[in-house]
């Protein structure tokens, strides 16, 4: 391993369709798990990430969610950093590990938890919604009051209008989107940990309820209760086999100059350019679909396909597992596998680390060498708040 690769030691993620345990229950779990696979104990590490997004709002740990989340987990005096960037949390936090992770001579854990299901869906939606500048935020809710939004949900109007333009611009078809959601929840059927862990059919999907313009209920993500974790280590360091490498990571944050998919082109065509490939090279890829509409607009702008091609493919079967493209989502993504806002990033990576390990059960991406993990997070001005784009490879 060269001195600047970064190594994925162990990982660890929990069932995303458990509503019963509080946020440090969920951290507490997925630091054992993922400290068994690594082999590292606790004693090993020199710094803890961990991030979360809501826990201010909704599980009344305003500051120090880490220390007061993890206090029993015998990390002794390691030092947490906490980590809040909206659904981006996850890839956040790994980006700061990964740059961490080279600089130490000592492993680093990183993980994301979140629970979002309290019982109050006002509270959560406002939690979600704090991802948006606060004069912004007024403005879209007046906005979209104007032209319905059932939901009440910004992220989810916002989600319908870029909906209408990709249907406007690239010629998508509700059909299409409804086909990604399908794949989605197909993949979702056979993860043990998803949250919707039920298969269903287009008419289902078309007629499941209505949330925002064409979307319906079952082409979008819920709120999740869940966490994940990875243990990561430097080139120098020899505490355990790699299961994985992290070729890259690289980031960037919008300020309002440039519209959402856009910023995303932007990050990833960085992100080709620094990680040496491009999309051509992926067998797998783990992206941030809050809605399914969202998966073919994304995978466009990640140039895995051409403008108007993604739905197409989607159709015909090219990006489900075993389809002749990049396999795109097997966990079930955001829409199945849950979108558990700080931890989405991380899960994401324990995913594609699983099928580069081959333990990925009856979803398994056959020969998968490389991945690659994109996570969005924050609206702003109609930018993206952050967009992390991740490149992990199986070793050598």
């Amino acid at each position: 391993m060269s001195t600047d690769a970064v190594a994925v030691l162990g990982t660890a993620m929990t069932d995303m369709s458990r509503r019963d345990l509080q946020p440090d229950q969920l951290a507490l779990q997925v630091i054992a798990e993922a400290m068994a696979d690594s082999g590292v104990g606790a004693g090993d590490l020199s710094l803890v990430v961990i991030a979360n997004a809501s826990g201010g709002r909704l599980n009344d740990q305003g500051c120090t969610r880490g220390q007061a989340w993890l206090r029993k987990s015998a990390l002794g005096d390691v030092p947490i950093v906490n980590i809040d960037n909206s659904c981006a949390g996850g890839s956040s936090a790994l980006y700061l590990g990964t740059l961490s992770a080279r600089a130490q001579d000592r492993p680093i854990l990183v993980l994301g938890v979140e629970k979002m299901w309290t019982g109050d869906r006002a509270a959560t939606l406002e939690a979600i919604e704090s991802g948006l500048p606060a004069d912004y935020r007024a403005d879209m809710h007046e906005r979209l009051a104007e032209h319905g939004n059932p939901a009440g949900s910004i992220l989810m109007g916002l989600n319908a209008w870029w909906a209408d333009k990709f249907i406007e611009e690239r010629g998508a078809t509700v059909e299409q989107i409804a086909a990604a959601a399908v794949k989605a929840r197909r993949n979702g059927s056979l993860n043990p940990l998803a949250q919707c862990q039920q298969a269903v059919t287009m008419d289902e999907v078309l007629g499941s309820a209505p949330i925002a313009g064409v979307l319906t209920r079952f082409m979008c993500s819920s709120f999740t209760d869940g966490a994940a974790a990875l243990v990561l280590a430097g080139g120098s360091t020899s505490f355990a086999e790699p299961v994985a490498h992290i070729v890259g990571s690289v980031a960037r944050s919008g300020c309002g100059s440039l519209d959402y998919h856009d910023r995303m082109a932007e990050t990833a065509g960085a992100a080709y350019e620094s990680f040496g490939l491009g999309p051509e090279d992926f067998d797998i890829v783990e992206l941030h679909d809050a809605t399914s509409a969202e998966e073919l607009y994304a995978l466009e702008s990640l140039s895995f396909f051409a403008p108007g091609e993604a739905g197409p493919a989607t159709i015909s079967g090219d990006t489900a597992i075993g389809g002749s493209g990049v396999t795109v989502n097997p966990s079930g993504g955001l829409v199945a596998r849950g979108h558990p806002l700080g931890a989405t990033g991380i899960a994401q990576v324990v995913e594609i680390v699983s099928h580069l390990r081959g333990r990925a059960g009856s979803r398994q991406v056959a020969g998968a060498r490389l991945g690659l993990a994109v996570n969005t997070g924050g609206i702003i001005d109609g930018d993206a708040g952050y967009v992390g784009v991740t490149a992990i490879s199986r070793p050598a």
